[in-house]
């Protein structure tokens, strides 16, 4: 809608001035001086003098008007002058009202393209948060899915970090594990804090491993955190499949050859043996048949007689050694046989009391037994000739470790045999009174020996069990475990499937 314009109009001001002299001069016709006027135009005779009256009535309209007419130019000239300067004002207005559009426009403009800014930056936010919280979300199902057990500390060894897979083995909700410390959370984790404030310190990365009584293999990392959150991360990788994988490997190749290597020095050692054996019996069917050698000296026969029963005796021994090696040797039954192993531990003593002696002079056969037996046992489905070598391999074992107890007062070798059910399970349990095994030697008893040395005497194998484990746990899907202290001696733990 257009804008009247600010200004005094001429003739409205003319109409107003020509209202105001027509009032003036009806109010002067209606004031008594102008009726005492009218008489001034009548004669004597009282009749009205038209002619003076009319240029009176002219005169007075002359000077009215003139008088408006001074009226109208006084007011035309201020009408003027008030329109000037409503014009200027008018111009004034309209050039503040088209600075102050132009400025409210620019205003607009410039926040019309803030508002587009924001609107781009705010979407671009948006699309960068779903982008963090898409990458986050990534991130975390990753860790969390993990086939490694993953721990976060920070410096203070508080957890940061839990995924699943420390859930499932430890027993513990990462809400529970939060803010805790690590050893607080997660109790048995044998990392130790010297571990953490090592890898802080020198910040570099440390490699542990760890075998929980050779059932279970870790390899356990530690690496410090680049950013400025001091902290750890800590990776555990069950290697126990792997582990046990090399450990199968190892052993399969070592029975590929053990057989034909155990037939093989069988029958070397039986030839000799047996021609020994024979000597022995014509020396005595000579000394029997020459009666002068009796003559000579009683004492010269019997020192024969007992050289005679020595090498008889141990000609035996080794000739027990080679026919349980035979047997070792022999193909064992394609599927396991149902077995008493009550009867099969009293064959394994009988047969050990004749064939383990040690060097130093303690013989098996010397040792306490004590039997303590459950009622009832049933048996068990086994390879019976391979539970005889793991039982006279703990045997042996038992013998090296009390040997080094022999001499001190009130010690007499013993060698505690249980045998109980439990839970569909059969266990075995063998314990001696010798010299105990320490935390490194637990750890490292079930693990495959090997060694370069060609001499005899650097072969231990009496510590080493590893072959007996392979046969409980790999060929009898069973278990087995060692408890020990240095003190008090050892205890190994057989565990062995009843329906298996």
């Amino acid at each position: 809608m257009a804008e009247r314009p600010l200004c005094y109009s001429p003739g409205l001001v003319k109409i107003h001035m020509t209202k105001h002299a027509f009032l003036l001069l009806a109010l002067c016709l209606q004031s008594p001086w102008a009726a005492a006027g009218v008489d001034w135009f009548k004669d004597e005779d009282g009749k009205t003098k038209w002619q003076h009256l009319a240029n009176f009535s002219s005169a007075t309209l002359i000077i009215i008007l003139s008088i408006t007419a001074i009226y109208l130019l006084i007011y035309s000239r201020r009408a003027h002058k008030a329109n000037r300067e409503l014009t200027t004002i008018k111009q004034e207005l309209e050039q503040r009202v088209k600075e102050r559009t132009a400025t409210i426009d620019e205003s607009n403009k410039k926040l019309t393209e803030s508002n587009q800014l924001l609107e781009s930056e705010v979407s671009q936010h948006v699309i960068t948060s779903e982008q963090l919280r898409a990458s986050e979300s990534y991130i975390k199902d990753i860790l969390t899915s993990m086939p490694l057990m993953l721990v976060g500390l920070n410096k203070e060894g508080q957890v940061t970090q839990w995924n699943r897979r420390v859930e499932e083995l430890s027993g513990v909700s990462s809400e529970k594990a939060l803010g805790k410390t690590l050893w607080e959370a997660y109790p048995t984790m044998t990392v130790v804090p010297e571990h953490i404030q090592q890898a802080i310190e020198q910040n570099k990365t440390i490699h542990l491993k760890q075998s929980l009584r050779s059932l279970s293999h870790f390899d356990i990392t530690i690496y410090p955190l680049q950013g400025p959150e001091a902290g750890v991360v800590i990776l555990v990788d069950d290697v126990s499949k792997q582990t046990t994988a090399e450990n199968l490997l190892i052993h399969n190749d070592k029975m590929s050859f053990m057989g034909e290597l155990a037939s093989t020095m069988a029958h070397d050692i039986n030839i000799p043996l047996q021609s020994i054996l024979m000597d022995l019996k014509r020396f005595k069917n000579i000394m029997a048949a020459t009666p002068a050698l009796e003559q000579d000296g009683s004492d010269k026969s019997s020192q024969m007689d007992a050289i005679y029963k020595d090498m008889s005796d141990k000609g035996d021994q080794v000739s027990k050694i080679i026919h349980n090696l035979l047997t070792f040797a022999r193909n064992r039954q394609a599927e396991k046989q149902m077995a008493n192993i009550v009867d099969v531990m009293e064959h394994t003593v009988n047969l050990g009391k004749e064939v383990i002696s040690i060097s130093e002079g303690l013989m098996f056969k010397e040792v306490k037994l004590e039997w303590l037996i459950e009622d009832g046992l049933p048996q068990v489905p086994c390879y019976i000739t391979e539970l005889q070598q793991v039982f006279l391999s703990l045997f042996r074992h038992a013998c090296i470790a009390m040997q080094g107890k022999l001499g001190s007062t009130g010690f007499e070798p013993t060698i505690k045999i249980i045998l109980s059910e439990s839970y569909d399970n059969l266990w075995v349990k063998i314990h001696h009174n010798g010299v105990g095994l320490t935390s490194d030697e637990q750890m490292r008893l079930f693990e495959p020996f090997f060694s370069n040395s060609t001499q005899a005497e650097d072969f231990d194998t009496g510590q080493h069990l590893s072959f007996s484990y392979y046969i409980i746990t790999e060929q009898h899907q069973g278990h087995m475990a060692v408890t020990s202290d240095p003190e008090l001696g050892s205890t190994f733990h057989m565990q062995l499937p009843i329906n298996h």
